[in-house]
């Protein structure tokens, strides 16, 4: 079943922001909220929270400046649960980073409550594999 496609992509590279919703948009994702950190990226998941239309997806990077992606990871999920959003209608959140060390994989895929991760630079092979893992293309 393809979920719903609105996508927040979170990362202090203004650069990789762009690529990364250039590569969304290939793959037919055009609903995309951008942020530059985990801040910026609070303000977005709490607005859609309370507009009742939450993210489908988050790219979120771990390290940015203000506030982390971990950080910022663990409060969207307490969002979410003070929401009453459990379960396959949380978000799926993907943690990018350019940091390969098995440490912060557990961290994020663990500690963080994370849904998965990808390591930078990102590909279009491997994005549009991570999208239909999880139901967002076909």
């Amino acid at each position: 079943m393809k979920r719903g496609q609105k996508t927040l992509v979170v990362d202090d590279d203004a650069l990789m922001v762009e690529t990364l919703a250039v590569m969304l948009s290939i793959q037919g994702i055009t609903d995309v909220t951008k942020a530059g950190n985990g801040r910026q990226a609070l303000n977005c998941f709490t607005e859609a929270l309370q507009a009742k239309s939450p993210f489908s997806m988050v790219f979120l990077d771990i390290v940015m400046p203000e506030m982390d992606g971990q950080a910022a990871l663990k409060r969207m999920r307490a969002l979410e649960l003070e929401a009453g959003i459990t379960g396959d209608d949380r978000s799926i959140i993907i943690m990018t980073t350019s940091l390969g060390s098995p440490e912060d994989m557990m961290e994020a895929l663990i500690d963080g409550d994370c849904t998965d991760y990808m390591v930078k630079p990102l590909d279009e092979g491997n994005l549009r594999g991570m999208l239909a893992k999880y139901g967002f293309v076909t």
